[in-house]
């Protein structure tokens, strides 16, 4: 079983940074991906980024150049920092985790493990 903990969220205003930061507990070491996901009130759940066991990496289009996740083997603890936030990625952002090699890597039905999630909030 695997336990997902994510930290680091918090009040920022726009242009500021903040690193986000996800410890994975239990059985992680066949864990195939890594991921962050962001909730807005009201809307659906999407796709921030995404690692795999290889260091490949996938972004969502509206984050690309701004956002960067990396993944600490040796501390099993996911990143995603994220520079020049604006007001639109306001949320609450989950980590989530799968074993299986998913074709739609940024889509939320491919992973089985998550977060408790942590609040983003970046003011104007």
């Amino acid at each position: 079983q695997v336990q997902l903990v994510e930290s680091g969220g918090g009040s920022v205003q726009a242009g500021g940074s903040l690193r986000l930061s996800c410890g994975g507990f239990g059985y992680t070491y066949n864990l195939y991906s890594w991921a962050w996901f962001r909730q807005a009130p009201g809307k659906e759940r999407e796709g921030v980024a995404v690692i795999d066991i290889y260091g490949s990496t996938t972004y969502a289009d509206s984050v690309k150049g701004r956002f960067t996740i990396s993944k600490d083997n040796t501390k099993d603890t996911l990143y995603l920092q994220m520079n020049t936030l604006k007001p639109e990625d306001t949320a609450m952002y989950y980590c989530a985790a799968d074993w299986r090699v998913g074709s739609r890597p940024l889509n939320p039905l491919e992973y089985s493990t998550w977060g408790q999630g942590t609040q983003v909030t970046v003011s104007s």
